[in-house]
């Protein structure tokens, strides 16, 4: 199993790391049990999940992701055997967000708590939180770090000109920097990191951990309409692809998936995995099946003709 490092951490990863969104979701206690178990038997052990999953989901507020691996943790023994990223920031409740000194310091214990653990493995700003000084975030997380709450950290969600201040201000007061960078991006959402944000990664050596990597399922090719996809949970997120350019994407993807015989979702990882400065995308499962499917995009080394193709197919400039 190849294995990426997460910026200069140290920490190596596998080149797939499991969604934990859908736990206390769309998967249940039990579901994400058995999700966990056939990870770490596929040979993978790299779950990035947030203290808010899965708040958007009725009867939830948020830590239910946590809460579920910490159980799972509790159950089978196996804390050293994953690496476990989760995030900090996103709102937790009334006055409960952002990346203040006070609020990381005491976010941090209740997710330490809900995981059943002494340590996180890479700890991320979810959001960007202009209302606090950099150096105040990068300083507790440092206190962090010592303390070995913490082994390295990362950022999601943040625009290419403050992640570039982020560094300077790690660089400037030596203060551990963000090893990490957490975007959303696929063979359908490229601009937002192809464009500034890959720059600034690659330059840096920062390890990327793609959200969405399957744009919500549709790169699946499981949905061909909006009609198709109307009953999913998903089905808010899915619509903004249903056009000519993701009907585009979606046959050049079916082409590659027929003549390297595999599916679409796993030529899409795999071209993921193929891009520049990409460390492990994210991708999640409801299914064992799912999972599995997932799993084998790891060993799936597109030849450089269908690379090119899928990426000519999906740019955002073809027929304008």
């Amino acid at each position: 199993m190849e294995k990426r490092e997460l910026g200069h951490s140290g920490i190596e990863v596998p080149t797939l790391c499991l969604g934990g969104n859908v736990f206390g979701w769309t998967a249940n206690a039990e579901r994400s049990f058995e999700l966990l178990d056939a990870l770490l038997e596929s040979g993978l052990n790299f779950v990035d999940t947030a203290d808010s999953y899965s708040s958007w989901a009725q009867g939830n507020k948020g830590g239910e992701s946590e809460t579920i691996i910490g159980q799972w943790f509790a159950a089978r023994k196996n804390r050293g055997k994953v690496i476990l990223a989760t995030k900090v920031g996103s709102p937790m409740g009334e006055e409960k967000k952002g990346l203040s000194r006070k609020y990381i310091r005491q976010e941090v214990e209740e997710s330490l708590k809900r995981l059943q653990t002494d340590y996180i493995d890479l700890y991320q700003s979810h959001r960007d939180d202009e209302s606090t000084p950099q150096a105040e975030t990068l300083g507790v997380y440092a206190e962090l770090i010592q303390e070995g709450k913490v082994r390295a950290i990362g950022c999601s969600n943040f625009s290419p000109e403050r992640l570039q201040s982020a560094l300077e201000v790690s660089s400037k007061e030596k203060l551990p920097r963000y090893e990490t960078v957490q975007p959303e991006y696929n063979l359908y959402d490229r601009a937002g990191y192809e464009q500034k944000l890959e720059g600034i990664c690659v330059k840096n050596g920062l390890g990327v951990i793609p959200y969405f990597s399957l744009a919500s399922g549709f790169l699946s090719g499981k949905y061909r309409s909006a009609e198709e996809a109307a009953s999913r949970p998903r089905a808010g997120m899915l619509k903004k692809y249903f056009n000519e350019r993701g009907t585009r994407i979606l046959e050049s993807l079916d082409e590659v998936a027929r003549e390297v015989k595999a599916k679409p979702s796993q030529v899409a990882l795999a071209w993921l995995m193929s891009r520049p400065g990409i460390t492990a995308p994210i991708a999640s499962a409801t299914t064992v099946e799912q999972l599995k499917e997932l799993v084998a995009a790891t060993r799936l080394e597109l030849p450089k003709g269908a690379i090119e193709r899928l990426s000519q197919s999906s740019s955002e400039t073809v027929g304008v």
